[in-house]
């Protein structure tokens, strides 16, 4: 019922359904009044409704034409909303200065986004991704490339681009285009498909990525407790979203953002294949199922049509966890099939999981709400204990290698001593998605529902539940040894994973916008000046951005090593360069930066225009040097801002102990950093950098401290008084 009336609401969105009844009464009354304001259409109408008294066909046919001029009007005010979001020049004003154009155009926007818009609401009012121009697409990346590049090696570029730009450009640019007249997006659907699900290689570390709990405070250390108060938290947040009663994010409050990626958030599993994975995703699941100790264990998440209540989800949660059984013949690392290669997973779950036993419990874990793992370690933050974030990080992003179900669109993992996490898989969404739920679960845990003195869920308990299922297994010897294999390889990537989670406290957001600098661009510039001290060279970096002012919009990158990031880094490491120079060179660098993200949130990006244009020339069997070198180019820096506050239920003015830690994910590169961060509050960033320790080159606890240094010598150039620590 609330799913159906919900998706009326969002189907004649911006109008209402009472706002039909209105124009039909308005058309009434006009007729009564013996004026047509049809023009004789309804007159049309009547003659093809026969057999019907007159009177019958004059109201039949003046609530028709009411519905159609009703409809009509819909279109047009969508129409007329998506024009205006076609806008983007506020984007690119000064912070706090908006010229009276864009005031005129907000306000057109509030006026026609309507009072109480539901999450899909403006799904069809949302502009479609533009696609640059060729020109511009091309003098840009030669823009980005210049700082990398030599003389002589850059002149060859440009030869190559050039040559390109001629032929077969034009050709690829004419069938993108006409793509992009007939798709909702020019870009998802083969981002989703090139990138993520064609991959054969381990999605475990080079893929899925992790979020933390709460980084200061565990409100309770019962394990059984805590996950208990999580599931009941995520699956109230599952039914607001599929009723569409989350409220759409917008960017000063007003802009909208796209829903698309959150329809996937629960009931879905990425599937295996020989050639492409596929994403499998359901309607509502009424089940989850636990990893124990490895076992496999199916929880009902439902009692006489409601959820069951966090007290009764505790009850089934610690009877999983006092459950003594042993685990079957291949049982315990069975889900390190997920971890490792795609092609002897898909091959493995078609010979030996295809019937029986095997396909019955493969069944209940594909079709499952998500997964979720009681794990026996503890872990958390813990001042006494520099590493303890870096080992935390680890056990989020690969665990064992068979603990967490790495196919599943998140795995929730909960440890002994109460702390939590997720790991995620990519292909369905991006950070921000998984990112807005938990905010909504971690304030719902500890705000709303919350624990006894004792540290249990509040509630009574219903003891007539039945208890958790073991799910069966057959597990042949043939079968363990592929899971061996696949565990083997996975453990080979998970012990090469070198990371480091930097607590970076000296200050924050705060003092960063006091310097009138955006606190992104000041931490992207510290991050190029800790690279060149840390690797003695720049090198090609990549940050995430989003897109999700279009339809079904997902990111674009940001090429942050640039001609002015270089030359302010060099200024920094040129003692004759005065402290005056240094600064005009990063208020430059920073400007550049700013302007760059922009552009790449507008659709005016580089990489996702020349990724498609490599789809389509490989489509129509076009070889393109220039486009195979840029598509093979390594990001030896690849950096993401994890978003905060996206939904403010907690006031950590008010409770400064409730903050995330926010999360991270693997290297990209053999040689490479991956750093995520995420600005919390006014006084703390927190980095999370990995690499790899077979690289001679890298060291991510050494990076995290070259950054600590750039972040502190880059806030002394507004304050010269301050000595180099």
């Amino acid at each position: 019922k609330f799913e159906f009336n919900n998706g009326v609401l969002t189907g004649v969105y911006p109008a209402s359904p009472s706002s039909w009844l209105i124009v039909v009464i308005a058309i009434m009354s006009t007729m009564y009044a013996r004026i047509d304001p049809s023009m004789g259409m309804i007159d049309r109408i009547k003659t093809s409704l026969p057999f019907m008294t007159v009177q019958t066909q004059t109201v039949l046919s003046a609530i028709l034409f009411a519905t159609g001029l009703w409809l009509s009007f819909i279109f047009l005010l969508r129409y007329i909303l998506k024009a205006l979001l076609s806008y983007h020049g506020w984007i690119f004003e000064s912070h706090g200065k908006m010229s009276f154009s864009t005031k005129v155009w907000l306000s057109l926007v509030k006026l026609l986004s309507g009072r109480r818009p539901l999450l899909y609401s403006f799904q069809a009012s949302l502009p479609h991704l533009p696609v640059p121009s060729i020109d511009d697409t091309i003098n840009r990346y030669l823009e980005s490339v210049r700082p990398l590049l030599d003389d002589e090696q850059y002149k060859q570029m440009e030869i190559v681009a050039n040559d390109f730009k001629k032929d077969p450009a034009p050709k690829l640019q004419k069938h993108l285009k006409l793509k992009s007249w007939w798709a909702t997006n020019y870009v998802s659907d083969w981002w989703e498909e090139y990138i993520y699900l064609r991959g054969r290689d381990p999605i475990m570390v080079n893929s899925n990525f992790y979020t933390m709990d709460l980084l200061y405070v565990i409100p309770t250390h019962r394990q059984a407790s805590r996950a208990a108060n999580i599931v009941h938290a995520m699956l109230q947040y599952r039914r607001k979203l599929e009723r569409g009663e989350l409220t759409p994010l917008r960017a000063l409050g007003i802009v909208p953002m796209c829903s698309f990626q959150y329809e996937r958030m629960f009931n879905t599993t990425r599937i295996p294949g020989i050639e492409t994975d596929f994403v499998q995703h359901l309607k509502d699941r009424k089940h989850l199922v636990v990893y124990h100790r490895g076992r496999f264990f199916k929880v009902w998440l439902y009692y006489g049509g409601r959820h069951l209540w966090p007290s009764e989800l505790e009850l089934q949660f610690q009877g999983i966890l006092d459950d003594k059984s042993e685990s079957q013949p291949g049982e315990i690392k069975l889900p390190s099939l997920t971890a490792g290669n795609r092609v002897p997973w898909a091959r493995a779950r078609l010979k030996y999981f295809n019937e029986g036993v095997n396909r019955a419990s493969l069944e209940a874990i594909e079709t499952a709400a998500f997964f979720m793992t009681l794990d026996d370690e503890a872990h958390g933050y813990d001042p006494e204990n520099i590493r303890s974030l870096d080992l935390y990080a680890k056990s989020l992003l690969h665990g064992k290698c068979y603990d967490r179900w790495f196919d599943k669109s998140f795995t929730l993992i909960v440890y002994k001593n109460g702390k939590t996490g997720i790991n995620t898989e990519h292909s369905w969404a991006d950070s921000p998605i998984i990112g807005h739920m938990w905010e909504y679960v971690l304030a719902t845990d500890c705000f709303h529902l919350g624990y006894t003195a004792e540290g249990h869920c509040k509630g009574d308990i219903n003891k007539s539940l039945a208890p958790p299922t073991r799910l069966q297994w057959d597990i042949s010897k043939a079968c363990q040894e592929i899971i061996e294999g696949s565990y083997m390889i996975a453990k080979g990537i998970a012990d090469d994973v070198d990371f480091h989670d930097c607590l970076f406290n000296e200050f924050g957001k705060g003092l960063i916008k006091k310097c009138r600098t955006s606190p992104d661009a000041f931490i992207q510039l510290a991050l190029q000046l800790a690279h060149y001290r840390d690797k003695g060279e720049f090198c090609l970096t990549y940050e995430s951005s989003m897109t999700r002012m279009f339809r079904e919009g997902r990111t674009e990158t940001v090429r942050s090593c640039t001609c002015e990031s270089t030359a302010f880094v060099k200024a920094m490491e040129d003692e004759s360069t005065t402290n005056e120079q240094r600064l005009a060179l990063f208020k430059k660098a920073a400007d550049k930066h700013q302007n760059m993200y922009r552009l790449a949130m507008t659709g005016a990006g580089i990489d996702r225009h020349l990724f498609c244009l490599y789809i389509v020339s490989k489509v129509m069997g076009i070889d393109s040097p220039f486009l195979k070198q840029v598509l093979s180019e390594p990001w030896r820096l690849s950096t993401s801002q994890t978003p905060q506050q996206q939904l403010n239920l907690i006031d950590t003015q008010k409770f400064p102990k409730y903050v995330g830690a926010g999360g991270g994910f693997g290297p990209v590169a053999d040689d490479g950093y991956g750093v995520s961060y995420i600005i919390v509050g006014e006084n703390l960033i927190t980095f999370h950098i990995s690499s790899k320790f077979s690289s001679t080159e890298t060291d991510s606890f050494r990076f995290g401290q070259n950054i600590r240094q750039a972040m502190l010598d880059i806030r002394a150039l507004f304050n010269p008084k301050e000595k180099k620590m």
